[in-house]
């Protein structure tokens, strides 16, 4: 897997090209910090799974078909109509704070000269902050590819100029369900201190990791926390006991989780006053439009666009045959594209309230400020 996760000669020619032509000396009437500033790119960089995601995971295995993604009806909104990894049937969130930066979506990775003049998109479907999952970039691979393009970075700008572009970036990070689905499986009857045990231990490697990231220059980070889990089409599916209610289990280590990260980020805060950060309730955001879903411009909250079962939960479409599985007319009146995944729709949404949305749903900050921060 390691020898996937490179950044090419090619690539790293292509950011450094762009740094210089887009961002030229003025010698004249600015302060030397005022020069810096303007000549200095400010970056995303987004870490993940697949919500994030927007097609790595293909390549690991580029003739591996099976995953569901990788096929329609994936992808149908999108102007060509096919999939391209994202799982949803359009762009994934990172994709539309894209379009608020006013840039192209990030492509993947591990694309084979992939464009990553703007910043690099390391998501990985299935990830988790812990070693959950095989075959997929967990934390600790997807910093591993971002220290590759730190290094790039040095070695073809300069070390100083380098911490420059890695300080004045914004590092978007959305992971810990896939921990927490993989820790309700294996765990089901997991008592309060054992699910406390587990949450330090998903936050803790999180924390390792952020401090990795302000060793190598980084100090604008935006969080989504984690979604009522035990809502998600799919969840509600696989406990037909609950007679269609939500997984209780979930929703607490959820919400335990959420209150976690934002005490972990006060105290970051607190040790590294440069540190600045952005956290976005998606939990309530989501939540809300699962049960009010009229008051945001759906029709439907709880039933899947795709997939079969009571909500249109499971196999949606990659090698499940058409006559399987259901497909809505419109994604578009759906939250949830899949018992996974929301929809296009509900990306651009959750993205905008990420991008600009007020104190009581993403703060102390929002991802627009951060990069508006000096």
């Amino acid at each position: 897997m390691e020898s996937l996760s490179y950044y090419s000669s090619f690539n790293v020619i292509i950011l450094v090209a762009t740094l210089l032509l887009t961002n030229p000396i003025d010698c004249f009437g600015e302060s030397k910090q005022e020069q810096e500033a303007e000549k200095t790119p400010k970056l995303l960089f987004v870490i993940g799974d697949s919500l994030y995601d927007p097609g790595n995971n293909q390549y690991f295995n580029a003739t591996e078909k099976s995953r569901q993604s990788y096929s329609w009806p994936y992808g149908m909104n999108l102007n060509h109509k096919k999939a391209t990894g994202r799982a949803s049937d359009g762009f994934v969130i990172p994709d539309f704070i894209a379009f608020s930066l006013g840039i192209t979506p990030l492509q993947p990775y591990l694309q084979s000269g992939a464009d990553l003049a703007h910043g690099a998109n390391f998501a990985s479907a299935g990830s988790g902050c812990l070693e959950i999952h095989p075959g997929v970039m967990n934390l600790k691979m997807q910093l591993s590819n971002l220290k590759k393009v730190a290094k790039s970075l040095e070695q073809n700008l300069s070390e100083q100029k380098a911490k420059q572009v890695l300080k004045g970036s914004v590092y978007l990070i959305g992971l810990g369900a896939n921990d927490y689905f993989e820790f309700n499986k294996n765990h089901p009857h997991a008592s309060k201190s054992e699910r406390i045990k587990y949450i330090h231990m998903v936050l803790g490697n999180l924390t390792m990791g952020l401090e990795e990231i302000y060793e190598m220059g980084g100090r604008q980070f935006a969080f989504q926390n984690v979604g009522p889990l035990g809502c998600l089409p799919m969840i509600k599916q696989m406990y037909p006991q609950l007679n269609g209610g939500c997984n209780n289990d979930l929703l607490i280590v959820a919400r335990m989780h959420n209150r976690a990260l934002s005490n972990v980020l006060k105290k970051l805060a607190l040790k590294f006053p440069d540190f600045k950060y952005s956290i976005f309730d998606c939990y309530s955001a989501l939540d809300e439009r699962i049960n009010n879903p009229s008051n945001h411009d759906f029709t439907e909250g709880k039933i899947a666009c795709c997939g079969n079962g009571q909500f249109n939960g499971q196999d949606c479409g990659g090698n499940t045959a058409k006559d399987f599985y259901n497909l809505c007319k419109e994604p578009d009146d759906h939250v949830f594209f899949d018992g996974l995944h929301t929809s296009q729709r509900a990306n651009s949404q959750l993205a905008d309230l990420i991008w600009s949305g007020t104190p009581n749903i993403t703060g102390p900050l929002n991802v627009k400020q951060l990069f508006e921060l000096p």
